[in-house]
């Protein structure tokens, strides 16, 4: 009996998970199998194939010289059979079926009530699981494959990534109406200079875009209060514990009325988050991931565009 009959996909899941998490153990947590059954699939494909594919230590598992050889083509396999059954589905009279979307938490929620609707219209059997998470963590989970594709903002690093950019969102500025800024007409980039600026915790990519807006224009970061979400960044705004930068789809969505809060442009001061949809280059619907990219795009232009900046979908 040949290789190729007695090799399962299962296996080649569990070698490329191994590979991806660098430890079986938290390879069998994320598989949900125990540690020992992974191991023993993990010995019998060795054994058929001849080779070893990893190499212990006290400092985790890494991939042998053949590991790291056969991985491209093991992702590859099962980027091929994720688009078989997904294919099928709709051959079967299934629809489009159901797709991993990852999205921020500074994003999300502010967005998806806007495009899903009509996406929904478009696309009648597309259904979507959606997952927040830290651009960060998005763009690992895409290559983990724990997402199919994610809604996240630039930048994205890695290259075995396909990057589509929809829209440019504004960052607007929010005061107390208590503040000493809250009744003057016009704002300035110089009125920020030793202003005390909120912002959520570091690991969000949106603390970082602040911090290096705040640097450029002297203003001080508050450390040691940061919100957890952008919610909870407003509340310690109204309560006078410094000033905030707000997305402009999160004040569209969550600020009704300004009775609490002012909430201005400043002179001098264009800050945007560029929001893009990323798929895997490898992604067998990478063609559906685009075409649903430019419906996004099109829907922010027709109903989003007196908030955010829109990009033209011509030569998208």
């Amino acid at each position: 009996m040949d290789i190729l009959s007695r090799l399962s996909l299962k296996q080649i899941r569990y070698f490329t998970t191994i590979a991806e998490c660098g430890s079986f153990r938290q390879a069998a947590f994320r598989l949900e199998v125990t540690q020992p059954a992974l191991s023993n699939q993990m010995a019998i494909l060795e054994d058929m194939l001849g080779l070893q594919l990893f190499e212990r230590s006290r400092n985790g598992t890494t991939t042998t010289v053949s590991g790291r050889e056969l991985l491209p083509s093991a992702k590859r396999v099962l980027e091929e059979v994720n688009g078989f059954a997904s294919k099928s589905r709709t051959l079967a009279g299934g629809g489009l079926g159901t797709y991993r979307l990852g999205v921020t938490p500074t994003l999300g929620p502010y967005l998806l009530p806007h495009i899903l609707t009509p996406i929904h219209a478009q696309y009648e059997n597309l259904q979507l699981y959606v997952r927040e998470e830290t651009p960060n963590d998005l763009e690992t989970g895409l290559l983990d494959r724990r997402h199919d594709f994610i809604l996240s903002t630039q930048p994205i690093m890695s290259k075995e990534l396909s990057v589509f950019p929809l829209f440019r969102e504004p960052l607007k500025f929010a005061l107390s109406r208590e503040h000493r800024l809250a009744n003057k007409r016009r704002l300035n980039r110089a009125d920020l200079f030793g202003e005390r600026v909120l912002t959520i915790s570091e690991h969000h990519l949106f603390h970082r875009q602040i911090s290096d807006l705040c640097e450029d224009v002297g203003a001080e970061v508050r450390r040691d209060f940061e919100g957890t979400s952008l919610d909870t960044l407003r509340q310690m705004v109204v309560m006078g514990m410094g000033a905030a930068f707000l997305p402009a789809l999160y004040v569209k969505s969550e600020i009704r009325e300004e009775n609490e809060l002012r909430i201005a442009d400043v002179e001098g001061v264009n800050v945007v988050r560029n929001h893009v949809l990323v798929w895997r280059n490898t992604s067998p619907e990478k063609s559906f991931f685009r075409e649903l990219a430019m419906e996004i795009r099109k829907i922010v232009a027709q109903n989003l565009s007196d908030v955010v900046i829109p990009i033209k979908t011509m030569g998208g």
